[in-house]
């Protein structure tokens, strides 16, 4: 029993590291499947193996090597030479989407709570310098609260857009550009992305935990879920006219659907982007507390700092241009992960 709620836990943040920004608000998923039509639709199920199987082994690994943190992992994987190189390549990504998460934040704030974007940014940074000034249990407890209620609002959505006379016909439309080795591309690159930055939580989470058993079983709960929270999503996103032209289309979707929850939904969305700012920042500390003879506190002073300035760029510009960016780079991440963890 208490290996089961200890494997959700980690489920729970496996799940919260990668349902940031663009995931909570459907942005990522109409960038990454939906805009493909059906082809996006299978392509989900390719991500959903990689979140399933590469998750877990390398959680499973960590515990095996002892790593510390993905620094550790990175030169397991890469050799000591090349894997400084990758090491400041994940750190950089770290940073800008913690600044793609924070400005998604305020873009919440601005758009859907009529508060400053610049007040909501500040009120996030202060939240997660609270969360981080707990440790981990502060991300369990956040991660294990917000994560269940997204899965219950996910199939209360997708309950409603099933039920519409058009869905099979939405479900089964493809773009007139649509390609399919370019939707097989995106998946590959989705999970790739996610997993290359999960590590920076998942690695330290892992060895902390030092339990394969339940490693073994939260990488497959968390994997399990992603799959199906990104189904559920794409779900709904097909059955929204003009879907790419919305910042927020899920907030769109609940406002049109069920606009009784909808003040509800939005604090859920900005719940979800919380979680992973509050990951990112955490696996960032570890690697930083390596490089740097200070204690916790000034390093979290120093992360979120660089991730506010980050932030005042437009959080749609943000995900458009660095997600696919760093999805591509990341691809070397998740074959040497295959490759090095395939007798686990």
């Amino acid at each position: 029993m208490k290996r089961g709620l200890s494997a959700l836990q980690i489920a729970a943040v496996y799940i919260g590291t990668i349902i940031g920004a663009g995931f909570a608000t459907g942005k990522e998923i109409v960038e990454f499947f939906t805009r493909f039509g059906f082809y996006g639709f299978l392509s989900i199920f390719i991500s959903g193996v990689l979140f399933i199987i590469l998750g877990t082994k390398m959680m499973e690994k960590a515990i095996d090597i002892k790593a510390q943190s993905y620094e550790e992992f990175n030169e397991f994987l890469f050799g000591k030479t090349l894997s400084k190189a990758i090491n400041l390549l994940t750190m950089v990504m770290l940073i800008c989407v913690c600044g793609v998460m924070l400005s998604g934040a305020g873009a919440v704030f601005d758009e859907h709570l009529h508060v400053s974007r610049m007040i909501g940014m500040l009120i996030t940074v202060l939240l997660t310098f609270i969360v981080m000034l707990i440790g981990s249990k502060g991300l369990f407890s956040v991660n294990t609260f917000v994560v269940p209620m997204m899965i219950l609002f996910n199939a209360l959505l997708m309950s409603h857009s099933v039920q519409e006379p058009n869905f099979l016909t939405h479900l089964r439309w493809r773009p007139n550009t649509a390609h399919f080795g370019n939707a097989i591309t995106q998946a590959l690159s989705y999970a790739a992305f996610n997993l290359a930055l999960a590590q920076a939580v998942l690695v330290p989470i892992a060895t902390e935990v030092n339990d394969k058993k339940t490693i073994r079983l939260g990488g497959i709960f968390g994997g399990l879920f992603l799959t199906w929270i990104l189904i559920s999503s794409h779900f709904s996103l097909v059955t929204l006219p003009h879907f790419t032209s919305y910042e927020l289309p899920m907030a769109v979707i609940v406002k049109n659907s069920f606009p009784e929850i909808y003040m509800i939904y939005i604090l859920m969305i900005y719940s979800e982007i919380f979680t992973s700012i509050i990951g990112n920042v955490y696996g960032l500390e570890k690697q930083l507390r390596g490089y740097l003879s200070i204690n916790s506190i000034p390093i979290y002073i120093i992360i979120l700092v660089i991730t506010f300035l980050i932030s005042q760029l437009h959080y749609g510009t943000l995900l458009s241009i660095l997600y696919p960016i760093f999805g591509y780079f990341s691809l070397l991440f998740i074959v040497i992960l295959g490759i090095k963890t395939r007798k686990i």
